[in-house]
């Protein structure tokens, strides 16, 4: 049960739902049984914010809040759902930096790149956080653990430069204290 064959490894990353070509291999009875019932459940969030006003980014926040990240298959669901093209949602969920389209990391580290962040060296934190991790904003490291993320503006203007690590507020960091972060959050369980 280790080896997912390629078959299920593309159709579960474009976010394909329905049947399964090949029918021998259990995975794809399973990867196919599991995409049937996150469809279901993207369609149930869809419908529980269709009738309010400008629905599309309450249902967006909500798939998100669910999964963490917004599935491909969601975009043609919900344009169905709320009576709206693909092109418009997907536009909204491009558009907006928060909107992930892809898993996220286990922990979340998110820098803070307004002026004031700036202004108290915070380039050097977003240097460092780049170097030590490995990636760039947008992205996740090879084995899931971080996910890197601008954010303008965490609101402690006052203790700039500022960093929030999952749902953790840190102020007045210096690159020596993100490495104390990131190497207490690797040996977090």
């Amino acid at each position: 049960m280790g080896v997912v064959c390629a078959e299920v490894r593309l159709r579960l990353g474009a976010g394909l739902g329905g049947a399964m070509r090949c029918r021998a291999c259990l995975l794809h009875r399973f990867a196919s049984a599991r995409l049937r019932s996150m469809d279901g459940q993207i369609q149930a969030i869809a419908s529980r914010y269709k009738d309010q006003p400008g629905p599309l980014l309450l249902v967006l926040h909500a798939i998100q809040d669910e999964w963490g990240y917004l599935p491909p298959a969601a975009v043609p669901i919900v344009a169905a759902v709320l009576n709206l093209s693909r092109a418009e949602v997907h536009g909204v969920v491009s558009f907006y930096q928060h909107f992930r389209t892809s898993p996220p990391g286990r922990h979340v580290l998110r820098i803070c790149r307004a002026e004031s962040c700036q202004s108290m060296k915070g380039t050097q934190i977003e240097q460092r956080a780049r170097e030590s991790l490995g990636i760039d904003f947008h992205q996740t490291t090879a084995d899931g653990l971080f996910s890197l993320e601008p954010v303008f503006c965490l609101g402690l203007c006052a203790c700039s430069p500022a960093i929030m690590i999952d749902e953790m507020l840190i102020g007045r960091v210096t690159p020596e204290r993100l490495d104390e972060v990131i190497a207490a959050k690797r040996t977090d369980p």
